[in-house]
């Protein structure tokens, strides 16, 4: 790497060991301590309610250190005596280490002030102020409710669906009153946020808004190894104008290096502490919502990579399928393939494969189906089900037959 310019491949490979790919991933079990520092080093989990395959704040640590116990991740994630994380809005709905609650109290205080928040919710808030107060105290009173355990929901449906009870409980936990008790079934159940978080983490010292940000800029810099403002500002959702000063002031004090990335426009800032592995080897697939392609552009920009999330596309107009995760293989996104789980059968099935232009499609699905035997062997599942749907499923077929597992054709 020459002094200031970083050529695309080197960004490729501080991006990937920055998000913590690389690794040897667990042949048996990863324990706990490997999921959590693998969540640390990302920052946080986006959170989705898409349940076709597993919820999507499940794969990214499985994409990092394979198959772990999912059942130790909801006591860390939401049994509120042993929790190690908590739920905020981070880059979207999303898990978060408890060290980071005083760097978005800042956002929690806009909430408070009906800044930043979904304008339905703003709406809702201005002309019920009263029933919000009796939201809040109905919690403080009965303890973890969840919307429809509410005793005056208020009226029904709204914008999303959200009656008068969800939008109350929504601005409360937008504001920072309360926040997830646990989640039952996936609904959020909402406690005072002083009776579910840590004593010790509630007397952390709130910082100013401009060091919170500033240091969530930092943290998102050390998750992306290499990142320009935009990449920067959209990883924990920051305003764009605060974003930019905090990355001046960085640059300043020598904690945010400014460089020239090979095809990127403007400047991008590398982390001064990233690694730049010679060679990164290993594969995954990738969840739609893993922060390792959550920005589109940027997936471009690194990988050549077009990717879109067609769940809302009309099926016939649909050119990958319903619910598609890239491939990683070594260094490039080389293939990806729509997944479903049959719950019924216990089947995993493969909807569709696709190769990207140029790969060796032999080479690559000798890789990808052993990354789907080790995602049935950790879902549980029994069955592996293949259509013909998408250049890669010819060859995807072979070596997905010369294992053990039952094929459902």
């Amino acid at each position: 790497m020459a002094e200031n310019h970083i050529s695309l491949a080197e960004a490729r490979r501080i991006t990937l060991a920055a998000q913590g790919f690389g690794k040897s991933r667990s042949q048996t079990r990863a324990t706990w301590p490997r999921v959590r520092k693998a969540i640390e080093q990302m920052g946080l989990l986006q959170i989705d309610s898409i349940n076709v395959l597993v919820r999507s704040h499940y794969l990214p640590a499985f994409s990092r250190v394979g198959a772990y116990n999912i059942a130790t991740f909801d006591t860390k994630a939401f049994d509120p005596h042993r929790r190690e994380l908590f739920e905020y809005w981070g880059h979207e709905a999303s898990l978060l280490p408890l060290a980071l609650h005083p760097l978005l109290r800042w956002r929690m205080a806009r909430a408070r002030q009906l800044k930043g928040v979904y304008g339905h919710v703003v709406r809702a808030v201005r002309g019920q102020r009263r029933y919000v107060d009796s939201v809040l105290d109905e919690i403080r009173e009965r303890g973890p409710l969840s919307a429809r355990e509410l005793s005056n929901r208020g009226r029904a449906g709204g914008s999303w669906s959200w009656g008068d009870g969800k939008t109350a409980l929504e601005y409360l936990f937008w504001s920072g009153q309360i926040t997830a008790h646990t989640r039952r079934h996936f609904e959020r159940v909402y406690d005072l946020t002083e009776r579910v978080l840590p004593a010790d983490i509630i007397a952390l010292p709130t910082p100013t808004e401009s060091e919170a940000q500033r240091q969530l800029v930092r943290l998102a810099a050390r998750a992306l190894g290499v990142a320009t403002e935009v990449d920067l500002r959209d990883y924990f959702r920051l305003p764009t104008t605060n974003t930019k000063q905090c990355i001046a002031e960085l640059v300043e004090n020598g904690d945010l290096l400014s460089v020239q990335v090979d095809g990127w426009r403007g400047c991008a800032y590398l982390d001064p502490h990233a690694r730049i592995p010679r060679r990164v080897f290993g594969s995954a697939l990738v969840s739609p919502f893993d922060p390792l392609i959550w920005e589109r552009s940027r997936t471009e920009r690194l990988f050549d990579f077009r990717y879109r999330l067609e769940i809302y596309t009309p099926a016939e107009k649909r050119k990958y399928g319903y619910y598609v995760l890239p491939f990683l293989l070594n260094e490039r996104l080389v293939a990806r393939v729509d997944l479903k789980v049959n719950r019924s059968s216990q089947t995993l099935c493969i909807l569709a494969a696709h190769r990207e232009v140029g790969v060796n499609g032999e080479y690559v699905a000798q890789a990808l189906a052993q990354e789907l035997y080790s995602l049935t062997a950790w879902l549980g599942l029994k069955n592996i089900a293949l259509t013909r749907r998408g250049n890669l499923a010819r060859s995807l077929r072979a070596p997905l037959t010369c294992t053990p597992v039952d094929i459902q054709r």
